[in-house]
């Protein structure tokens, strides 16, 4: 076995450039409960904790508390959402208070805030519920937007759409246009950005990456049979080589734009291993599930351009519209940077697979944010299964 396929499988081999909790393109849905492994009770590594105490400010104890409120609130989440019902506002994970807060509609039955308040969430009543704001936003994801408008998703915690504007473009006719419609749709609240999203394809350039044609992306996570990635990256039947030149496989499936995801299938030695790379900031990690984690909580990503970063999740289910005009629908947004390159990449929180890189704005310089699009759709639009430890 040559060097750079122990280098890839002992560490990534088929599998993700990720990262674990936090930093830097339907929807997942609460309702979208991965079918995959939960995730067990692990103990957290030294290069993690010591991760979350540089990205996050915390003390080690806190760290590890942190984690463990985190899985918790995962795992909580479809429970107090089946108790909320039809009055379901939405939920988030509050990292000072360290638990799930749900909310829940203010004609809620009084009975139905007892069964929130019984799953252990912090409850909070609001005007309108996550079915009417999404809803809304289905309703916004039928219009044509204009380039100066960056994104728009629903923020539950603030029971309201959000809609991203490029700054110094709100004034535009077509942007006014845009917002006048949705506000038509329902509530939305307006706020700027400083630049428009971006995918982070690059060209052929030196790391570990993987190669198509002469674009450069990161492997996503193993699944059984190849890797899933972004689907901006390369064509359903296009040819795949790594990081030394060696062939690897073929897209077998791809989506871009609408979606951005796809799957490699692989062979001529390669092969799978549920791993994502640490790059020696953290420990490699096992992947072990695809619970998906709440708003608030900590995630990473794993990358060939900038390696690994942290941060924490700001929304599911944006659509976003990029800078050469594709719009791509029921993506997550992350406070994580990400650069050129880091396509395709792999998010992960704890010990869950989250979803593959698609897209930001800024760098791991000065800052940004990144959205991924979640695994289990990605699992479950080509029937594959997640390689898990």
């Amino acid at each position: 076995m040559r060097r750079s396929r122990l280098r890839h499988l002992g560490l990534a081999g088929l599998l993700v450039l990720g990262s674990l909790s936090a930093v830097g393109t339907l929807p997942a849905s609460a309702a979208d409960a991965p079918t995959h492994s939960p995730s067990t009770e692990q103990p957290a590594s030294a290069g993690l904790l010591d991760a979350m105490q540089q990205d996050f400010g915390l003390t080690r104890a806190e760290a590890e508390d942190r984690l463990a409120a985190e899985r918790d609130a995962t795992a909580l989440e479809p429970v107090a959402r089946r108790a909320a019902g039809k009055a379901f506002g939405g939920s988030w994970f509050d990292p000072d208070a360290g638990r799930l807060t749900v909310a829940v509609t203010s004609d809620a039955a009084p009975s139905t805030l007892r069964a929130v308040r019984a799953t252990g969430a912090e409850v909070r009543t609001v005007e309108h519920s996550a079915r009417e704001l999404n809803a809304a936003k289905a309703r916004v994801d039928r219009l044509d937007a204009p380039a100066g408008v960056s994104s728009w998703r629903v923020d539950q915690s603030a029971n309201t759409m959000v809609v991203d504007v490029v700054e110094g473009k709100r004034a535009d006719n077509d942007v006014q246009s845009f917002v006048k419609q949705a506000r038509e749709a329902g509530p939305v609240t307006v706020r700027s950005v400083p630049s428009a999203p971006q995918t982070f394809a690059a060209g052929t350039v030196g790391g570990d990456p993987y190669y198509t044609g002469n674009v450069r992306c990161s492997i996503g996570f193993s699944v059984h049979g190849g890797f899933v990635t972004a689907g901006h990256c390369g064509r359903a039947g296009a040819g795949v080589s790594g990081w030394d030149g060696s062939y690897i496989g073929t897209f077998q499936g791809s989506s871009f734009p609408d979606n951005d995801y796809a799957w490699v299938s692989v062979g001529s030695g390669w092969w799978t291993v549920p791993v994502v790379l640490g790059w020696g900031t953290v420990s490699d990690q096992l992947v072990r599930g695809s619970n998906v984690a709440p708003v608030g909580a900590s995630i990473c990503r794993s990358g060939s351009t900038t390696h690994w970063h942290c941060g924490t999740v700001l929304a599911h289910n944006e659509t976003v519209n990029y800078s050469d005009g594709a719009v791509v629908h029921q993506l997550t947004k992350t406070s994580v940077c990400a650069e050129g390159g880091d396509s395709g990449g792999s998010f992960i929180s704890g010990d869950q697979a989250q979803g593959v890189t698609s897209g930001g704005w800024g760098n791991c310089s000065s800052g940004g944010e990144t959205w991924f699009q979640p695994v289990n759709e990605i699992l479950n639009r080509y029937g594959l299964t997640l390689h898990t430890a």
